[in-house]
């Protein structure tokens, strides 16, 4: 069968692929374009089997709420080049919205899903869009969370955000709740809290975190409280664990310059002290003002890796915590609203990407 110019545009707009690519699909299918859709997905199943190992740590992440859930999906292709497209950008659309509306268990049963407003499987989807764009590409994961949900995302797909509420459907309808959903998602994509409150941190990881404090403030003497500093330096000069020329430094400093003796002293020196600090750990962690130290150092960190009790940065809008934001919003709308839960993607986050060293390349070309 021939076929002409026309159906190699015509195969090219209902696949994306190269006019090439399509010309030759034609030829071997003698000019049939069902046929040659079906040659093209096979060669591209093909191709993109060669193309799985690539690393592939770009790509967008991409967010949908309706009224009744939301969901976060990130999808990942080779280059920011072609993570801008608009062939890309459409795919992971359809693929979130796929999520809110069928709610897939896994990802694997999102691929096995019909894509929304289609009559392909979400992996279909991904092949169509590889075909045209020829890089390996792949659906990493989505989050789904049932309920009020408000969404957003940042530079163009780099992080998303779904922040869930228990809140009752009036208020969530409410433009000023909704402003108030993105401004704590926004909170969130730039400080990135790990936590929604201490009340979601177990004793374990609380006893962790305190047990790092204590190391830290340990192996920094500098920063510990002057009385219990000072019998430190007192026992690696009465010990001779310091050197003479030491002793004789820190002798000779007036008050003034002891408070910032690690200026005068030697690095051993200083590590010495670290060293007498951590051999007296169980001493020095019974006493009341280092248990006050690492108290405050602790609430420091909890504020912030807690979401509700970090520091709201829309000062223009509310001087306080997160948590007190979203009470005085509730409290001008008459209602309860309540933070329930938060998902936090950064695109590529936990892939380790390739780094070329062109240098190298050549040279090894060269030899």
């Amino acid at each position: 069968m021939a076929f002409t110019a026309k159906d190699v545009q015509a195969l090219r707009e209902k696949t994306g692929v190269g006019m090439m690519d399509c010309k030759k699909a034609l030829v071997e299918a003698d000019g049939d374009i069902d046929k040659a859709v079906d040659i093209l997905r096979e060669k591209g199943l093909a191709s993109a089997a060669k193309k799985a190992s690539r690393v592939a740590a770009e790509g967008i992440v991409a967010a949908y709420n309706d009224a009744n859930a939301g969901a976060l999906v990130e999808i990942n292709c080779e280059t920011d080049f072609v993570a801008k497209g608009e062939p890309f950008v459409n795919l992971a659309a359809k693929v979130v919205k796929t999520v809110v509306a069928a709610k897939p268990a896994d990802v694997e049963a999102l691929l096995a899903t019909k894509a929304i407003d289609s009559d392909k499987t979400v992996d279909e989807e991904v092949q169509e869009v590889f075909l045209a764009l020829r890089e390996n590409m792949k659906v990493r994961r989505f989050a789904l969370v049932e309920g009020h949900t408000v969404t957003y995302i940042h530079a163009g797909g780099s992080v998303g955000v779904l922040v869930a509420f228990d809140v009752d459907d009036a208020t969530a309808a409410n433009a000023d709740f909704t402003a108030m959903g993105k401004n704590v998602a926004m909170q969130i994509a730039a400080m990135s809290p790990e936590y929604l409150s201490k009340s979601d941190i177990s004793d374990e990881e609380l006893a962790k975190m305190e047990s790092i404090t204590v190391d830290s403030a340990l192996n920094k003497p500098d920063s510990l409280p002057m009385p219990i500093l000072n019998s430190l330096i007192e026992e690696a000069m009465s010990a001779n664990k310091w050197s003479a020329e030491d002793i004789e430094i820190y002798k000779g400093l007036d008050q003034k310059q002891r408070k910032n003796f690690v200026n005068f002293i030697s690095k051993e020196a200083y590590a010495t002290l670290a060293e007498i600090a951590v051999s007296r750990k169980a001493e020095i962690a019974g006493n009341k003002i280092f248990a006050g130290l690492v108290s405050g150092r602790l609430a420091k960190q909890i504020k912030e890796v807690c979401l509700l009790e970090q520091p709201f940065v829309r000062s223009d809008l509310f001087e306080g915590d997160v948590n007190g934001y979203i009470n005085s919003v509730a409290k001008a709308l008459g209602t309860e609203i309540k933070a329930a839960s938060f998902v936090r993607f950064a695109k590529g986050e936990g892939i380790e990407k390739k780094v070329d060293d062109f240098a190298a390349e050549i040279a090894s070309m060269v030899k």
